[in-house]
């Protein structure tokens, strides 16, 4: 990987050799404070040209065309496309070049690749994707069996940074029971601390999906991450996974 900056984040993952992915981060790009400096969404309020100058810069790095998506928290999935920018929040593909990729400051980025190391995808999973299947509804495009794929989860808020509603522990433990493991009363009364990377596994191991690496990252506590809970005008870091 000589020639991709050191900052960046390389899955840590037994994939496929045909398989590549990466994770950038706030650093080294073109865009001015607040969103300072290597910002790749362009629907936050930063610089049309900053963003475009960032994203040159990307695909430049990677020697792929990414993906992009406008990204609204559903658990819509489409086929990669570098000359489209669907409404949706996750994306697969075969084809060899292109990137799916997922812009996030908090939410969960899944990366997923079968055992053959001919397909792979990128899912956008907040809580509320989380909760209406955005994992499942990216197991099921790959047309793989889950027991033939892998899945890496990226940076997003920490389990002791993710404070949420009762709302949100009922909507994950009225679909599965095991959630409950995932929440801890918060210090504030009637809220939880909620462990996203702990809901993830238990969506994705639903679906068949035991081989799952990463978590372990905060991005509200780690200032070389995007996050909006730190700051709500801020940008997007992307995770990205193609074929090479």
């Amino acid at each position: 990987m000589s020639g991709w900056p050191d900052d960046w984040i390389l899955p840590d993952w037994p994939a496929p050799i045909a398989v590549k992915a990466c994770v950038t981060t706030r650093l080294g790009g073109m865009s001015q404070a607040p969103f300072d400096s290597f910002n790749l969404g362009d629907h936050v309020g930063d610089a049309p040209e900053a963003v475009a100058a960032n994203r040159r810069r990307l695909q430049q790095a990677l020697g792929c065309q990414p993906a992009w998506m406008s990204q609204i928290h559903s658990a819509t999935v489409v086929e990669a496309s570098p000359q489209a920018c669907p409404t949706s929040d996750a994306s697969w593909t075969g084809t060899r070049g292109v990137g799916c990729a997922v812009l996030t400051a908090d939410c969960l980025p899944v990366l997923f690749c079968d055992l053959a190391g001919t397909r792979v995808a990128a899912a956008h999973a907040g809580w509320r994707g989380l909760a209406a299947g955005m994992l499942e509804a990216t197991v099921a495009a790959m047309h793989t069996p889950g027991t033939q794929l892998m899945a890496w989860l990226g940076p997003a808020i920490g389990p002791a940074s993710f404070e949420v509603g009762a709302e949100v522990r009922e909507a994950f433990v009225s679909r599965h029971a095991a959630a409950v493991e995932a929440f801890s009363p918060s210090r504030n009364a009637g809220r939880y601390m909620a462990d996203i990377y702990q809901l993830a596994r238990i969506r994705l191991a639903a679906c068949g999906v035991s081989a799952v690496f990463g978590g372990g990252f905060c991005t509200l506590k780690d200032p070389c991450f995007y996050s909006y809970r730190r700051s709500a005008r801020t940008g997007r870091f992307a995770s990205l996974i193609w074929l090479d």
